[in-house]
């Protein structure tokens, strides 16, 4: 079972959210403390989570979610239900493009039988690092690339020599996922010592254990990695113990294709 913090954080999904969804009957959870009235989610509520999710996404409203959802093991009814959104969008200009894309990605899925993608979770030692760090509040998960751009117009007359490996990762310091004014914290591998900038800070980080999943590919795909990561943790007898990060092996910075975007989904874990 999962506390409604960790289910936040692998379903994306609000605390505030997750609790409207309970009110409403959309997604209530696997149980409740009777004397402390605490929230617990089954890792097998993450599909039921990443659909409300989807479809959200798509547009519809929660009372059409949850009339979708009586039929969503249907491919055929629901290959209708997404098709007719698709016309509606496509007279819609840039704001509904991401909608459009989320629906032709489903569709295409739908039609191969809805055969999910699988991904391999390992377990290991992230070790120590030295690191160049930037830490902010910062208006969404999307606008991440300012920290970055902090992070290399103010380290760039320090002619930083990379580490070897050299990790460049997203720490994401905040207990639940959050729909605004997100703390995220990125960090590139350095060698070598270097003084603090206005807002780059150099330190070492301990090593620490993970289980974590790569994958290829957009970021919408991450709901998917989350629950693979989720069920290994399950069923290895491990649990999650700190906050989850991204490593970028392939990003943004070297390429603007997003199919060709490498990036693994890390999670600190302990033995039960």
């Amino acid at each position: 079972m999962l506390k409604i913090g960790d289910f936040s954080k692998l379903s994306r999904i609000s605390i505030r959210m997750l609790r409207h969804y309970d009110e409403i009957g959309l997604l209530v959870p696997a149980s409740i403390d009777e004397f402390t009235s605490y929230r617990y989610y089954s890792e097998a509520q993450l599909p039921i989570a990443n659909r409300i999710t989807a479809l959200k996404d798509m547009g519809f409203s929660l009372a059409s979610v949850a009339e979708i959802m009586k039929s969503y093991e249907d491919p055929k009814a629901l290959t209708q239900y997404l098709l007719l959104k698709q016309s509606e969008i496509r007279e819609q200009a840039e704001e509904t493009h991401r909608r459009l894309l989320l629906l032709e990605t489903t569709i295409q899925r739908l039609r191969k039988d809805g055969i999910a993608m699988n991904y391999n979770v390992t377990q290991k030692e992230l070790p120590e690092r030295y690191v160049a760090s930037v830490r902010r509040v910062i208006p969404a998960y999307e606008q991440e690339g300012m920290l970055w751009g902090i992070l290399m117009e103010e380290t760039a007359p320090l002619n930083l020599q990379d580490g070897d490996p050299c990790y460049t990762l997203a720490i994401f310091h905040d207990r639940e996922h959050k729909e605004s004014n997100v703390d995220v914290e990125v960090q590139k591998s350095v060698k070598g010592s270097y003084k603090n900038t206005e807002n780059v800070v150099f330190k070492t980080v301990p090593p620490i254990q993970i289980a974590s999943a790569t994958y290829k590919g957009s970021y919408e795909k991450i709901n998917e990695v989350n629950e693979a990561v989720a069920n290994w943790v399950r069923d290895n007898g491990y649990e999650f113990n700190g906050l989850s990060f991204c490593i970028y092996h392939v990003s943004p910075h070297e390429t603007q294709n997003p199919d060709e975007l490498v990036t693994e989904v890390c999670y600190p874990v302990k033995k039960k």
